[in-house]
This record gives C-alpha cells, structure tokens and sequence, in this order.
C-alpha cells in the first residue's frame, strides 16, 4: 500500500528450547478437524433444537435455546480470526474454505478483518499504526451482558457495514488507510461483502418461499441476540492494560478459563501467548502457556476474577484517566536457552 512506512517494533519473545519451538508450531489436521467439526456440531446442535422445540416445548424453553445458539454463534470472529491466521489446519485449502464458512454465516468480511489484524499483530496498541484496538476503553459489565442478550442495533450495523463496503464504500482512518482505491485489498472487502449480500439474501427469499420462519433468526440475523458470555471473553483482551510498549506480557491479558468456554472462544484466553508466538495453532496454546509461564505475570482463574482485575484498573481510571496497569513481571533471571526465531 502506497503509504509512510510504519515503525519497526522490537518485541520481547520469551526464550523456547529449539525443539520445544518447533514442536508448538506443528499443525495437525487432525486437531484442527476436532476444533472446527467441534465448534460447527455446537452450532448445528442448538440450532436444530431451537427448530424442534417450536413445534414441542413452551415458548420459555424456545427463547432459552435461541439464546445458546446465539450464545455460541457470537464465537463465529473467533473462528474467523485463527482460521485466518492459516493456523487450524495442515491443509491450507481447509483454512480457507472454512474461514468463509464461518465468516459467511457470522456477516463477518474476513478480508476487512485480516488485513486489519495483520497490523494489529506487528504493531499491536502503536498508534496509528494500530487502530484496530485502541486504548483506553471502558467496558460496564451490566450493560455488556443486557446488550449482550438482545442488541437489534448490532445487528443493524453490522448489516448496514456489509450494505456500505458491497457498493465500495469505505470510511474513517483505518478503512482509508488499509483499504486505499484501487488496491487489491479493497477489491476483495469488496467482492466478499457482496457475497455475503448475495447469499443471505437467497437464505431469506427461500426461507420466505417455503414459510420456514426460524431459518433467517438462526443464520442471517443470529447477530442480535446471545453475545453475553463473548463479550465477556472477548473484551478482556488489552483493555485497562499499556499501550506503545515493546513486551506482549504488557499490553496482552491472558487468564484461564473452563475447557468447554476455552474452546468455544478457541483458546484466545492466552492472548499474550498468542500474539507472543501468532504462528502457534490455538490447540497448542496451553502447552506455550505452560512452556513460559515462569516469564509471564500472574494470570486470573477465571472470567469473574478478570473481570474484578479489570474493574479495580477501571475505578481508578474514573479519578486517573492516564492511568494504565502495569502487569507485575517476574523477576529476570539467567536465560536457560538461546532466544527462539520470531
């Protein structure tokens, strides 16, 4: 792209013996199969009951399973993001097939979003390099959650963003800078979100047709209801913490969470891990998190815990607005290894 070439940043990577490197690094179709198959039976399972239960089960039980397959389908950007970064799978072939999958049902422009999260990676909270995540943020859990169980104007933006970007529009700083006329990067945005138009308006006309009512709730318009449990996941990523810092362990946030919502969000509770090491399949990212735990600040247990971490951060940026948390390093010690290749 025709434009000032942006800062080199020199990141501080935690030290990995060679074979353990190179091991983290290995793909597998069979795990990435797992992953995927796993988060798309999900998907088809609440669905699936959400139509059996119209004709069965009362109308509470009905808005209860609407509410988990939202729950799960808000995850869609999640699949959207590591399958983007061609790491699920081996196959290469399958990372893309599936990225649009996913992208097609979840509205999202993967085109838009990769180009986007590629800087966000190599200059991550460096503005203007990065304005994919800029800080500071404020997030109010009671509001994210209501917001979280129904949000009509999401859905409404999301769908107004697809409409805009389909006739070639482009606006703000971000979209002009990485998406600037004639390049090929627009004319992919382009091409996609007039795919995405394309299609679910063929979902509406033939669920229209045949009178199946649910089917649009279930695909085109599951944007606007369940996002409660990944805003919650979601939003926990950098907020309250350092930006224009070299050292991920400082502008990332990782904690843990149970397995079932750990793969659900595709493991990205490792953030430092994952933006330390962007090359490591999701399915790995526990076994890097146990590799250098020695060398990261201490992680919160759980989505409560974090969230009380990132609510003390936020009280005090009420009185402080130029306040930023400062994670709590371990102590340097001697390397044992030679540094690891970025």
């Amino acid at each position: 792209m025709p434009e000032t070439e942006p800062r080199t940043i020199a990141w501080y990577r935690t030290p990995i013996d060679a074979r353990t490197f190179k091991a983290l690094h290995q793909k597998s179709d069979l795990l990435g199969w797992l992953q995927t198959l796993g988060f798309l039976g999900l998907l088809l399972l609440s669905g699936g009951l959400v139509l059996y239960s119209a004709g069965h089960w009362p109308i509470g039980v009905v808005l209860l399973l609407f509410l988990l397959h939202g729950t799960f389908c808000s995850f869609f950007i999640n699949a959207v993001h590591e399958l983007g970064h061609n790491t699920v799978f081996r196959t290469k072939a399958l990372n893309a097939f599936f990225v649009r999958v996913f992208a097609f049902f979840g509205r999202i422009n993967f085109e838009m979003f990769n180009t986007s999260h590629t800087r966000h990676h190599r200059y991550t909270l460096h503005q203007p390099d990065d304005l994919e995540v800029t800080l500071p943020a404020k997030v109010i859990i009671r509001q994210a959650i209501v917001c979280g169980i129904i949000n009509p104007m999401g859905l409404f933006f999301g769908i107004k963003q697809i409409l805009r970007v389909s006739r070639a529009q482009f606006q703000g700083e971000w979209e002009q800078k990485l998406f600037p006329a004639g390049s090929a990067e627009r004319k992919a945005a382009v091409g996609w979100a007039r795919t995405m138009l394309a299609g679910h308006t063929l979902i509406i006309a033939f669920s229209l047709y045949f009178h199946l009512w649910l089917l649009p709730l279930l695909t085109t318009f599951n944007g606007f209801y369940g996002s409660w449990l990944h805003r919650l996941c979601n939003e926990t990523q950098h907020i309250g913490l350092q930006d224009d810092v070299p050292d991920f362990r400082l502008c990332c946030r990782t904690f843990t969470l149970n397995p079932f919502v750990q793969f659900i969000y595709w493991h990205m509770n490792y953030h430092i891990e994952h933006h330390m090491f962007a090359a490591v399949p999701c399915y790995r990212l526990g076994r890097l998190h146990r590799a250098i735990e020695h060398d990261l600040p201490p992680s919160p247990h759980g989505i409560i815990a974090t969230w009380q971490e990132i609510n003390a951060i936020q009280k005090i940026q009420e009185t402080d607005p130029d306040y930023q948390h400062v994670a709590p390093l371990p102590t340097p010690r001697s390397p044992e290894f030679a540094a690891s290749p970025a």
